[in-house]
């Protein structure tokens, strides 16, 4: 039997099923006459979860690493949240219910807000919460958390959902694969499975239903497939590109050290996107060069209060001395629409991705936004840090915020603080406005990164998250490849100017050899993604990118555009996986 879902990891995984069924309490709201008493119940909850997590934490540390296991650092914090807990508190003594019913009414509250965010990343958070709040309605209710740290034979995973703390304790020996009912490729099941370097397929419906315990299971994270129960000639073409999948990780892992050249020496730089310092290892393992977007609106997420200054230059500064004078582009906050802070009260939009969000929110709160100019610029000092506005839509926009910038440094200068004085200005071309305009803007600015998630969206006005019309988001749409040609048109016309991408488009090796041949200076991926593209762009000619670039730019639909990019690969004789 065959499944069909969602690549989360890569790689042909072949073991026996493990069916991880989660037990689901039942919660009733009942009314209590001591909420005092409920209270106490749950401070011990809070209080044993903690101490559960940073056990947690501590196995993840050993077995995954210090980025992976900074997961269980944001779950201790979700514990610490006055929000959360208070809220939690505050359903037990206003409602009169008990502690369960209230831990589990706040907790449904809180994933409903995250799950509904537009960002994949954002909404992925969903799953902390979920998680945290499992673990204290467990506690709160004494029914013992499940433990799969323990297996005996090599295993595939076959569940509903994982959580990170599920993934976190299992066997990393034994487990050789996951494969999940529901997910997503930012889902933290992706993140770790990616962490572990083991297959996973996500999104698969029903597999839970169709498996049973001690069945063979073939994870195909390659096609995005689950066989069970395959045959026996199955399972030979199974190990044979089991095999082969191996043999091309060796490949990549030797291009490592290697520039991105191509075979007629055209170069072009590869980074990493990250939201903190913990994410630089992953980019420095995978060779990348440098960061092409930092995400900073993860420290205020992460914040119970707004992050000041200190804090800010301190992740700041700890990124730009890791990359050892190697480019770091951090983006300004790109906050509000649906990603709010507790502590920041934004009054609720009828269209969030359209309204008061990002470069908007900073006019508007100025003192917060000079706090991060500052914070980036005194960060400036120890290496080559750029800065990039989001969420431009026209000139007037850059020269305010460049205005404001300047207002930074004048006092910096006043208080004789050291910042680099010829710090290097962007922005990123997410909106079309900004894209058929961007001849006038840059005369304002050193370089541009064109987001192609939101710039997609806004273009063929499609919610890429909803299920009804997410089919038409693509981004080979011939109107996206024009935009990204205007783009890097005009920053080519003035002498210093470079365009980058850091939207998903960046990491795709279907969009690798066009965005290669319209002249792309720079891509930012997720650290994973660095290897197989810097093979694809080593692999051919900028002569023969150019070709491709130009043949995709005169055909009418995306799927036109991929149908010949996959002529074109299989030509070329190079590999993608």
């Amino acid at each position: 039997m065959l499944k069909e879902g969602i690549i989360a990891s890569p790689g042909i995984a072949i073991a026996k099923a493990f069916v991880y069924d989660k037990v689901e309490v039942e919660v009733t709201e009942k009314k209590v006459d001591d909420p005092a008493a409920e209270v106490a119940r749950l401070q011990a909850a809070l209080e044993k979860s903690k101490e559960q997590i940073l056990k947690i934490k501590e196995k993840a540390a050993r077995d995954l690493g210090e980025e992976e296991a900074e997961i269980f650092e944001a779950h201790a914090m979700v514990l610490d949240d006055p929000e959360f807990v208070d809220s939690i508190t505050a359903e037990i003594n206003t409602n009169g219910v008990n502690a369960e019913f209230a831990v589990k009414t706040v907790t449904d509250r809180f994933f409903e807000m995250f799950d509904m965010m537009d960002d994949p990343y954002f909404s992925a958070r969903a799953a902390d919460i979920r998680d945290v709040g499992t673990r204290v309605l467990n506690n709160v209710m004494g029914v013992e958390n499940v433990d799969i740290s323990c297996l005996d034979e090599d295993t595939i995973i076959v569940a509903d959902d994982l959580a990170p703390s599920d993934t976190a304790q299992m066997d990393k020996a034994r487990v050789k694969g996951f494969a999940t009912n529901i997910g997503s490729r930012t889902s933290h099941t992706a993140i770790m499975a990616r962490s572990l370097e083991i297959p996973a397929v996500l999104g698969l419906g029903d597999i839970t239903a169709a498996v049973k315990n001690g069945d063979m299971v073939v994870v195909d994270g390659l096609k995005g497939q689950a066989v069970i129960n395959p045959t026996d000639d199955e399972l030979a073409a199974y190990k044979k590109q089991q095999e082969d999948y191996q043999a091309y990780i060796r490949e990549l892992a030797e291009l490592r050290e290697l520039e991105a050249v191509t075979t007629d020496g055209h170069k072009v730089e590869l980074v990493g996107n990250i939201g903190s310092p913990n994410d630089t290892d992953g980019v420095h393992k995978n060779g990348g060069r440098g960061v092409g977007l930092y995400r900073t609106e993860f420290l205020y997420m992460n914040s119970d209060t707004m992050p000041d200054e200190e804090k800010q230059y301190e992740a700041y500064k700890a990124v730009i001395e890791s990359f050892n004078g190697d480019p770091v582009i951090i983006r300004t906050l790109d906050i509000g629409g649906d990603k709010k802070l507790p502590y920041l009260p934004l009054e609720e939009e009828m269209n969030p991705f359209l309204g008061f969000r990002a470069i908007r929110l900073c006019f508007r709160e100025v003192d917060m936004f000079k706090t991060q100019l500052r914070a980036i610029l005194r960060a400036s000092a120890f290496g080559n840090a750029l800065i990039m506005f989001p969420m431009i839509s026209g000139v007037s926009e850059v020269r305010q915020a460049k205005g404001i910038l300047a207002e930074c440094m004048k006092e910096l200068d006043e208080k004789g603080q050291a910042y680099d004085k010829n710090i290097r200005v962007g922005v990123m071309i997410e909106i079309p406005s900004a894209a058929v305009t961007s001849d006038i803007i840059a005369k304002e600015v050193d370089f541009f990164s064109i987001g192609t998630n939101d710039l997609c969206q806004y273009t063929l006005a499609v919610d890429r998250m909803n299920q009804e019309v997410s089919y038409l988001y693509n981004p080979l749409h011939p109107a996206i490849l024009r935009l990204v040609k205007t783009v890097i048109d005009a920053s080519h016309a003035r002498e210093g100017l470079f365009t980058g991408m850091c939207g998903e488009m960046a990491g795709d090796p279907m969009a690798t050899l066009i965005l290669l041949g319209l002249g792309m200076d720079e891509f930012s991926m997720s650290a994973s993604s660095i290897p197989q593209v810097k093979k694809i762009i080593r692999s051919v000619s900028y002569e023969d990118a150019r070709a491709i670039a130009e043949k995709a730019l005169n055909l009418e639909t995306g799927e036109e555009v991929k149908e010949m990019v996959q002529a074109k690969i299989a030509e070329l004789g190079i590999k993608i996986v």
